[in-house]
């Protein structure tokens, strides 16, 4: 079972794969998960195993918490690319998500303008009118598209709404128009005894598609990093991604990979 939880509010800065120094802001409680999705590759775990009774912070909590540590930044004469949320589950559960992006805006200009803003979300509550506004004004608002297929969204995301579909989260992207950030994690394996594998030509070709119709400013693909809950899944070869990568590139989409 994967450990990995984040037990405070402000988290790092460490160095990300994809966004380089970034500072992790974690909106859901400390003490467990919540998250409207219980993708088998989280290093978070499962939701089930990572229950929590503890309330989320409040935004004052949230406010005071970024202050504080970019203030101590501010004298280490450390800097921030961007300031990144994600945390244990989707950032855009926090009822107050978009009062949050305005903290978080207001104290960034004041301390390091040059720093992004980012937030990694699964794409479930981006037809909440509050969570699309808050989105269109950061920097890299990083939006989750793992696979085409209905059937494959329900085996590696496993999402707790029962409607969310692809025709529904392809809808709900394109509404950005253009004003997002296509994240896609690939891998392969077996969970519960079924072949998982996003990568197949079908899957591949409907992605160039939906890439095509959404029109993101940049594509971020990427594999297992960390250990996950799922055993038996495995990482896409750096050939895998790079071929993908490349059929995404001749459509003239920037595309970052992370192997």
């Amino acid at each position: 079972m994967s450990t990995i939880l984040f037990d405070k509010i402000v988290f790092g800065p460490i160095h990300s794969r994809r966004l380089g120094v970034s500072l992790g802001m974690n909106l859901l409680p400390t003490g467990g998960k919540i998250c409207s999705f219980d993708c088998i590759y989280c290093e978070c775990g499962f939701n089930e195993d990572r229950r929590t009774t503890q309330k989320f912070p409040t935004r004052e909590e949230v406010k005071a918490a970024l202050s504080t540590k970019l203030l101590t930044m501010q004298k280490e004469g450390v800097t921030p690319d961007v300031i990144t949320f994600a945390g244990n589950g989707e950032p855009t559960l926090h009822p107050a998500f978009g009062e949050i992006i305005t903290d978080t805006i207001e104290l960034r200009n004041q301390l390091f303008p040059q720093a992004k803003i980012a937030v990694l979300s699964n794409s479930t509550r981006i037809d909440r009118p509050a969570v699309f506004e808050a989105l269109n004004r950061i920097e890299d608002n990083i939006l989750k598209l793992d696979s085409v297929l209905d059937k494959r969204i329900q085996q590696i995301d496993q999402p707790n709404t029962p409607q969310f579909s692809f025709e529904r989260l392809l809808a709900g992207l394109k509404r950005f128009d253009g004003n997002l950030i296509i994240q896609t994690m690939f891998l392969k394996g077996t969970h519960n005894n079924e072949s998982v594998n996003n990568m197949t030509e079908e899957e591949i070709e409907g992605w160039l598609k939906a890439l095509q119709e959404i029109r993101p400013k940049q594509v971020m693909i990427y594999t297992i990093d960390r250990e996950t809950p799922a055993k038996q899944l495995e990482k896409a070869t750096p050939a895998e991604l790079d071929q993908i990568a490349e059929r995404a590139r001749a459509l003239g989409f920037e595309v970052s990979v992370s192997y």
